[in-house]
């Protein structure tokens, strides 16, 4: 059975996406931690991080970084923070979150509702800072 994020990337189920390539894609989290909370996912199911051919994993953390580098720059802040935690879908994800304290990163402090046009906005202000970086995969 494909998993929540399968299915996002498929299509199936909205996402509000700011990076696609052939291994993985980015997309804001419904339940963010903070504006601008985003998930890296490769594309093939692989329930443990761990299980990823060496080269996957490299490529998911060289998009977590050009990522967070982009943040850095869009959101306020004083770091990004990176998490792989693995526990709320069985698809391999990391969860990239610009932070300014250690306790803004208690999954309990997520927020339950976000609206699309918030996710919009957030997506639509990093996928610019990418694309002035030069990346070529920021997505819409």
């Amino acid at each position: 059975m494909a998993t929540v994020f399968t299915k996002i990337i498929e299509g199936s189920i909205p996402g509000t996406f700011v990076w696609k390539d052939e291994v993985c894609v980015a997309f804001m989290s419904i339940n963010p931690l903070a504006t601008g909370h985003a998930l890296v996912v490769p594309r093939t199911e692989t329930d443990h991080w761990v299980n990823l051919s060496r080269q996957h994993a490299q490529h998911l953390f060289d998009v977590a970084h050009v990522i967070g580098s982009a943040m850095s720059r869009t959101f306020p802040c004083e770091r990004v923070g990176l998490i792989i935690a693995g526990y709320e879908v069985a698809h391999t994800h990391l969860h990239v979150i610009p932070t300014s304290s250690m306790n803004e990163l208690d999954f309990r402090n997520a927020k339950e509702v976000v609206t699309r046009e918030e996710l919009e906005q957030a997506a639509g202000l990093l996928r610019t800072t990418l694309r002035d970086m030069g990346e070529i995969s920021a997505s819409d």
